[in-house]
């Protein structure tokens, strides 16, 4: 199902996307993807509510990534209305977004782990402000409290944009195209599918 309001002819409706959309090997999608997300630090993981199947997006901070960076970590509290979201649905989405207006939306499937050496080779001290200690000698905040866990995002579709312009430059091409008609192209977006993600995981980037 698609939706159209209009018809064009043989012009692209969307002449941004036309223009921005374009593609490299997969070696320098995966760096510039990479790259990107780990400067941003933060991302908004969106879930889907079980009860009533409402999306809900809250921001958090990544933890670690693996395979070349495309499958993404996050620790969470087992306790929370996240990982009750994902029990019932494991499909999540992860966006990413900088001050310059450069973004990713990365799609996959999460699972939540609780194995303990995971937990302890990437616990943060950062986390106990989250949790707390319950001063039960337990769950304290620490490694060992069993309420952290570790949300791993395997990716099946990455969309991401980015440009290599200063503010200036983009600014100029905007207000070019707003007198000219032409959309900027500044930001270059580019994907990186289910295919070529498995095609990485394989050591394809070896």
């Amino acid at each position: 199902m698609s939706f159209s309001n209009t018809s064009t002819g043989d012009a692209p409706a969307d002449p941004y996307t036309a223009k921005s959309k374009d593609d490299i090997p997969l070696k320098e999608k995966v760096s510039e993807f990479t790259n990107f997300a780990s400067s941003c630090k933060f991302g908004m993981m969106t879930t889907r509510v079980g009860e009533t199947g409402q999306l809900t997006s809250r921001a958090m901070a990544l933890a670690a990534t693996e395979s070349h960076g495309l499958d993404l970590l996050f620790h969470t509290n087992t306790e929370s209305g996240k990982t009750d979201s994902l029990a019932s649905d494991p499909h999540i989405n992860i966006s990413f977004l900088d001050s310059s207006g450069q973004w990713a939306s990365v799609s996959g499937v999460a699972t939540v782990d609780t194995d303990r050496s995971l937990v302890h080779k990437h616990y943060s001290p950062a986390l106990k402000a989250w949790l707390g200690d319950l001063g039960d000698g337990k769950h304290d905040g620490g490694p060992d409290d069993p309420r952290i866990g570790v949300i791993r995002v395997k990716s099946e579709h990455i969309t991401y944009g980015v440009t290599g312009k200063t503010l200036v430059g983009r600014a100029l091409d905007v207000a070019k195209g707003t007198v000219t008609g032409e959309t900027p192209g500044f930001l270059r977006i580019r994907d990186i599918s289910k295919e070529e993600a498995e095609e990485v995981r394989k050591g394809g980037l070896a």
